[in-house]
């Protein structure tokens, strides 16, 4: 049994549960609130699983009970150990560009607009709303920005020729975190055809955060 904590607004739970949608696979989610109680990632029993006190984090008991925290790391895993579907090209070259475009959107674009960066500049740093969306805004839309260049690579296809695997998994994430807070898209138009695409699948449209249990 793969057991996932996640919230439902979380981009990098959403990675995985599309990840594990993708892959076919099982799992049970167990709902860790990022705001309630203080959050409850920072609560004992959650950082005795995981010192990082981050989400998601994936137990998979018929492993062994091994842990895997941090979103990329947790899909990477899933790819070796449930091989197929493939995630991933199978060319080098193309493996490595999917990569690359994941690892800029989950480690370059997305730390810098998680819930405690944006928590931390109101309560540390008295930044108000407006100049804090407008941080928001300007680290996504640089990010997309890069992004949307990268796509060329495909020339039209999804990562995996006609179906999504990883990038996909990072990407619809992304783009729904910067549709919340009204982010101009036009400049994006090989991000919003992929987006087409990919968002009326069932492993997107089950993994959206609406569709969570613990979604309020």
């Amino acid at each position: 049994m793969l057991k996932l904590y996640g919230y439902w607004r979380s981009s990098a739970a959403y990675r995985v549960r599309i990840a594990l949608n993708l892959k076919g696979l099982a799992y049970e989610q167990i709902p860790v609130h990022l705001v309630k109680d203080g959050g409850q990632q920072h609560a004992a029993d959650y950082r005795a699983l995981n010192p990082q006190g981050l989400l998601p984090l994936l137990v998979d008991e018929e492993g062994g009970g091994v842990r895997i925290a941090q979103s990329l790391a947790i899909i990477e895993y899933l790819e070796e150990i449930f091989p197929l579907p493939a995630l991933l090209p199978a060319d080098p070259a193309e493996r490595a560009q999917v990569r690359a475009l994941a690892l800029h959107i989950a480690c370059d674009v997305h730390p810098l607009n998680n819930l405690r960066v944006l928590h931390y500049l109101s309560s540390e740093l008295g930044v108000d709303d407006k100049a804090k969306s407008a941080w928001y805004r300007h680290w996504v839309e640089l990010g997309l920005a890069a992004v949307e260049e990268g796509l060329a690579t495909f020339d039209g296809r999804l990562s995996l020729g006609s179906r999504p695997g990883y990038l996909e998994a990072c990407l619809i994430p992304q783009l729904y975190n910067a549709r919340r807070f009204a982010c101009d898209l036009a400049a994006y138009p090989r991000i919003l055809d992929l987006a087409a695409r990919c968002e009326p699948l069932e492993a997107f449209s089950l993994a959206a955060p609406e569709a969570q249990p613990d979604a309020q």
